[in-house]
């Protein structure tokens, strides 16, 4: 089918300027909610919404059918120092690009994904569609994506909207934080006396540089885990009786963080605690139809090591949409027209009269 790309694109630009318009930093995106239930329902489409997360089912929704998720989020990070725009006042040059915060992370994607969401629902697929998108994804929120998805359907595949320049991540990165602390005994640093809890972990910290898990990842590669985080002692002649530090851990498709974390565990000598398990690594199988379909549209799959809402998916995803993810959580953060025009051609191409299994 020939779809009117320049218009939907033209629809796309126009609310993602009102979305930009909004400030929607995590865990304060009522009114971009407010502002993206109001754009659905105007389309004629009922919205679900849950907290600051907002649905939309396709017409004729039949559980007999498949499933297939469209989800992005609306919530950005703080705006960082140096822009020289106004973050929240979008500006779009003559040369098309669109300034704005959240504009490549991730407002493209919501605002392609939406217009490719009301186009298939005009049409006949062998597929339901929801169309998601979801609060706090950038502080991996529990009032999120996860307070959502026991509420719908089952889903059988997502495609997730993240900056990737439209090519398909098939694979992410997990995460796991561990808080790990060594107790000493406190003593006078003149003196022969106390246990220095700083040098209890220094035999733990070179572990987490140098160790190597066994399992590594074809498109994510090994397990990478990095000591970011360090903290001890109250004054210099007082021996510590406390050290602690924070290592982030990224997990690759080959391990689960509770595996990962039980390898530690009987590796290291000081008490570590993992924050959360939740954040697991994903992928979806290179054999999936639509896997196969984007490679047959001259996309070329690979593994992402950043972190999105695919982590709290318990189903098959692949993370692709507009923008550069090099350009996310940046002063001056933009995109261009041009981009989203191609985000919206190519998701038609790859999601009509395409087979979900």
């Amino acid at each position: 089918m020939k779809y009117d790309i320049p218009t939907l694109t033209s629809e796309a630009v126009g609310l993602l300027k009102s979305l930009i318009s909004i400030p929607s930093v995590s865990r304060d995106e009522e009114r971009a909610a407010d502002c993206l239930q109001q754009y659905i329902e105007l389309q004629g489409m009922e919205a679900g919404r849950l907290g600051n997360n907002v649905w939309c089912f396709s017409p004729g929704f039949d559980l007999g059918r498949p499933t297939l998720l469209l989800n992005s989020h609306i919530d950005t990070v703080k705006p960082v120092q140096g822009w020289r725009h106004d973050p929240f006042k979008p500006v779009l040059e003559a040369n098309g690009k669109l300034y704005g915060l959240g504009s490549n992370d991730a407002g493209a994607s919501v605002v392609s994904l939406l217009q490719v969401f009301l186009t298939l629902c005009r049409t006949v697929q062998q597929y339901n569609l929801i169309f998601l998108a979801s609060c706090e994804e950038e502080v991996s929120g529990a009032g999120g994506i996860e307070s959502v998805l026991g509420q719908l359907p089952p889903i059988c595949f997502a495609i997730v909207g993240e900056p990737t320049e439209m090519q398909p991540a098939i694979a992410e990165k997990g995460l796991m934080v561990l808080d790990v602390t060594a107790t000493g005994r406190s003593g006078h640093a003149a003196r022969n006396e106390g246990d220095n809890a700083i040098y209890k972990v220094l035999d733990d910290i070179a572990w987490f540089r140098d160790y190597q898990f066994e399992r590594v990842s074809p498109l994510l590669g090994p397990v990478k885990m990095s000591v970011t985080m360090i903290n001890a002692g109250t004054q210099h002649n007082v021996i510590p009786d406390r050290c602690t530090f924070v290592v982030d851990v990224r997990s690759n498709e080959c391990y689960t963080n509770k595996e990962i974390y039980d390898e530690i565990v009987r590796n290291i000598q000081c008490e570590a605690k993992a924050r959360s398990f939740r954040l697991s690594s994903s992928h979806a199988p290179a054999n999936h139809p639509l896997v196969q379909r984007a490679v047959a549209l001259g996309r070329v799959p690979f593994g992402s090591p950043t972190l999105s809402d695919q982590a709290l998916m318990s189903f098959p995803s692949l993370k692709m949409g507009p923008g550069k993810s090099a350009r996310s959580h940046t002063a001056d953060e933009f995109i261009f027209v041009r981009e989203i025009e191609e985000a919206i051609g190519l998701y038609l191409a790859l999601l009509d009269g395409t087979e979900i299994q």
